[in-house]
């Protein structure tokens, strides 16, 4: 799976490449983002094709190393939310395979990001520390929000458009 990371993430990466990759993956390829809430390090992750989105609070400097299975285990925990049976998780999980990083991104993504970035920041002044959110809760919201995307030409469903990615593993 290919994450493309804006600049500022990639810099904290250990193993973050300048060049493009080519897809492999069959769940696609995702974006990355590094934003500050708080004073905490915070990352919005957002899927190129169904724009189904998760987000990271209080990432810190270790956290970094192991990126790829809070990925996973923040990604698998949004199915499960969703009811994805048990069966398709396991293969959303070896689909997912090793996290490959680079700084190529696109607009269009990043552009769906900030207006993500703004919702949630919404959410966040509604408590007194972004460490105080449920994340499992707000990346359920933040998937149910209707998005725009190159694969759809109207407003489509993240969790709908992900949840059949998933099953048709």
């Amino acid at each position: 799976m290919i994450v493309h990371c804006t600049k500022k993430l990639a810099a904290k990466l250990p193993n973050s490449e300048p060049s493009s990759h080519s897809e492999t993956g069959p769940l696609g390829s995702w974006h990355a983002n590094l934003y500050t809430f708080d004073r905490r390090q915070c990352v919005l992750f957002t899927h190129d094709e169904t724009r189904y989105s998760l987000f990271l609070t209080g990432v810190v400097k270790p956290m970094f190393e192991n990126f790829d299975e809070l990925f996973k285990g923040m990604f698998l925990g949004s199915l499960f939310m969703l009811g994805v049976p048990d069966n398709q998780l396991k293969r959303a999980e070896l689909a997912l395979g090793k996290m490959t990083f680079d700084s190529n991104t696109d607009r269009s993504v990043l552009g769906s990001m900030n207006n993500l970035k703004h919702m949630i920041h919404g959410r966040i002044v509604e408590v007194d520390n972004v460490m105080d959110l449920n994340l499992l809760e707000l990346n359920h919201w933040l998937t149910g929000i209707p998005m725009k995307s190159p694969a759809r030409p109207n407003f489509g469903w993240p969790q709908k458009d992900m949840k059949a990615l998933v099953s048709a593993l």
